[in-house]
């Protein structure tokens, strides 16, 4: 008999990043509006602030997405103009979930934008885990890549 996958917490980290064809300021401007993201990110119905404070650290939103569930993330670095990070406090399988969007100029209107993020689960087994680290990868890819649509129209 094959012994059961059993469920433990697993860690990992995504990370994927996209060329925008568009100046820094441009693109810092579309990310930094920390409840604009039903314009680019996938599956998301509306985003709205938790805090008085509407960007920068301290800074909390609520992220509802298309098939009723929610995340609430508050902001805990910010560096004008190059990145920001934000932790998921609900609305994930995780113990753990830090996350950084970064923008690295490369020339006048070329940048790279990177989304990384660190993760640790709850109990699942490690099949459960990867899936969802790959759903992670895939989610970050296909929003990244309408940033860039978005962008560079």
């Amino acid at each position: 008999m094959k012994k059961k996958d059993s469920k433990s917490f697993h860690t990992g980290t995504v990370k994927k990043s996209v060329n925008i064809k568009a100046s820094q300021k441009k693109v810092w401007r579309k990310i930094s509006d920390i409840v604009g993201l039903p314009s680019w990110l996938i599956n998301v119905k509306k985003t709205v602030y938790l805090s008085k404070k509407k960007s920068g650290v301290g800074a909390i939103r609520k992220i509802t997405f298309e098939d009723g569930n929610t995340i609430e993330e508050h902001f805990i670095d910010w560096e004008s103009g190059k990145s920001f990070t934000y932790v998921a406090t609900e609305g994930l399988p995780l113990r753990v979930y830090v996350a950084t969007i970064s923008i690295i100029p490369k020339s006048k209107n070329l940048v790279q934008l990177t989304w990384q993020s660190y993760v640790n689960s709850e109990k699942m087994t490690r099949n459960e885990f990867l899936e969802f680290l790959v759903f992670m990868g895939t989610f970050y890819q296909s929003s990244l890549n309408n940033l860039k649509r978005l962008l560079e129209k």
